[in-house]
């Protein structure tokens, strides 16, 4: 999950001496600063939010847009008996929905911390820690993947994710991501107010990077337009089926770091891609 979902749990002491700053980041650097900050945040994070979370709920992100409503994998009557790699799954609590379903998930986390905190509440899911850029699983091993706020956001190279899931999908597999909304990059991350004027350019690329006193990454996150998502979509060898906003339900009077109902009924908060694998 990404900066604006999971990114406003307390620091310890040494990331409160972290400095913000815009600068380039590429894949080995974003790649061992995300797996320190999730290992060292995992057990707030979930503390935190794990209510929101559920132990086997699908949400696909803050506006609490749930899978067995939006079936955006297919129909839930579809899933049973597929097998499902779900990449970044945190605890693996989408997992656990979707072997509830009758499916065969497998979640896949870069953070070890993050799997422990599956392993603890339990289930039947296999877990393997893995980044993202190179799937340890032979070519064609799974019918559908998935990725909550997973991921994505934190690589400096997309495609390469994207070629990555294609290669473990079976002809016509179904990959669905959400990420944060890529116009709230041009916002400050703010759920009052503050959050609703635009501070930034929409189209600097130039990745949020929190840097300790010797300028060694901590914490990474990299934006790209919608237009770059899509591009990067295709690129990895998928056809973008539906791009879904969801908005803001009227039950959900949660902030959560940046998302609020505030800004929710203004402005889109996550984006959604539901990709196909092209042949």
């Amino acid at each position: 999950m990404n900066q604006e979902y999971g990114h406003e749990v307390t620091r310890d002491s040494d990331e409160d001496e972290a400095e913000a700053t815009r600068r380039d980041a590429g894949d080995a650097e974003s790649s061992r600063a995300n797996r320190g900050w999730w290992d060292r945040n995992a057990d707030e994070y979930q503390s935190d939010h794990g209510s929101f979370l559920g132990d086997d709920r699908f949400v696909w992100g803050p506006e609490g847009l749930d899978e067995a409503d939006a079936g955006l994998l297919g129909p839930v009557s579809s899933l049973k008996g597929l097998d499902v790699l779900e990449i970044g799954a945190g605890a693996a609590q989408c997992s656990r929905w979707l072997a509830a379903q009758g499916a065969r998930p497998v979640a896949l986390d870069l953070s070890h911390r993050q799997l422990q905190h599956a392993l603890r509440i339990g289930g039947e899911v296999p877990l393997v820690e893995a980044d993202a850029g190179d799937l340890p699983f032979r070519d064609g091993s799974f019918d559908l993947a998935c990725s909550a706020y997973g991921a994505v956001p934190f690589v400096a190279d997309p495609v390469k994710v994207f070629r990555e899931v294609r290669r473990v999908l079976r002809p016509g597999g179904r990959w669905v991501f959400s990420v944060t909304h890529p116009i709230r990059w041009a916002f400050p991350d703010e759920p009052g107010p503050e959050g609703l004027s635009v501070a930034a350019s929409y189209f600097d690329r130039t990745p949020y990077v929190e840097q300790d006193e010797r300028g060694e990454a901590v914490y990474v996150e990299h934006h790209r337009t919608i237009g770059d998502r899509v591009r990067d979509v295709v690129a990895g060898g998928f056809r973008l089926v539906d791009l879904v906003e969801p908005e803001w339900p009227e039950w959900n009077g949660q902030e959560w770091g940046g998302w609020s109902p505030l800004r929710g009924n203004l402005i889109p908060g996550t984006a959604i891609f539901v990709c196909e694998r092209t042949d």
